[in-house]
């Protein structure tokens, strides 16, 4: 095989275009195209990346007669551990569709991955998993997104063991709409709970606080409750629930009127 057969094999192995190829070489369509047709000849800085990109050695691009990519020409048969283990690095190459979507490719499987489905250490895409995942739904250690799921998560919607976003649940939780062991948010639930409207094992809030010791302006708990407008120990009767929700109406300010219709369903 010549060298530019050995390129044109190598690139369709990994799933690449001419076009994908040239981009990780610096070089354009029509050049990946001459070396393959034999037409031109690659520069040696390019042969080197392509040794590392292709896992092969010199002697196999430059001499016609090596077929092994070790550069070893061998007849012996390759044992059955070299088979597997060749297999298993083959399917852990990059790859990456030459179908496009939304001006990315289908998928890309690879450590620096971009693509509409992205699985890599570091995933960008509208669906991304990864070390680092990044998208409009991600998965990962460290996740960014509209619905976000890892250790530190980050997003709209946000699940983790530290989770920061608008609605969140987590170990730890930080948002607008917040649950976990320890809750911080406008509306939280959780064995520490804090924010405007709170619920949890300890329930510290602004207007109202539900709990088993329970501060806040309305303090409603089982052990204790300490509120400074009113507070209450065990279940409301009808007419304390009446009192509480009138209360709410005339004093929570309407940008956190959402708030306070969630926690008029909680307390019921």
């Amino acid at each position: 095989m010549t060298t530019g057969e050995k390129i044109a094999k190598q690139r369709k192995e990994l799933n690449y275009t001419q076009e994908q190829l040239g981009e990780i070489l610096g070089v354009s369509r029509q050049s990946i195209s001459k070396w393959e047709s034999d037409i031109a000849y690659p520069e040696t800085d390019k042969l080197v990346k392509m040794g590392k990109l292709f896992d092969c050695s010199m002697d196999y691009l430059l001499n016609d007669e090596i077929t092994d990519k070790t550069g070893v020409q061998t007849k012996e048969a390759v044992s059955v551990v070299e088979q597997i283990r060749n297999a298993f690095k083959k399917q852990c190459r990059e790859r990456k569709s030459e179908k496009m979507l939304c001006g990315m490719p289908l998928y890309h499987f690879g450590r620096d991955a971009r693509g509409f489905f992205a699985i890599g250490v570091k995933a960008k895409g509208v669906f991304a998993i990864g070390f680092r995942a990044t998208g409009v739904v991600s998965l990962g250690l460290l996740s960014i997104g509209i619905l976000s799921i890892g250790l530190l998560s980050l997003g709209l919607i946000a699940l983790g063991t530290l989770a920061l976003g608008v609605v969140v649940a987590g170990s730890i939780a930080l948002g607008l709409l917040a649950a976990g062991a320890i809750s911080i948010g406008i509306v939280s639930f959780g064995a520490l709970s804090v924010g405007q409207f709170s619920a949890g094992a300890l329930a510290l809030g602004n207007y109202v606080a539900v709990g088993d010791n329970a501060r806040a302006m309305i303090a409603i708990g089982d052990t204790e409750a300490v509120g400074s407008v009113y507070q209450h120990l065990g279940d409301l009767a009808t007419a304390d629930k009446a009192f509480v929700r009138s209360w709410l109406d005339a004093n929570v300010p309407a940008w956190l009127s959402w708030a306070k219709a969630i926690f008029k369903l909680f307390i019921g």
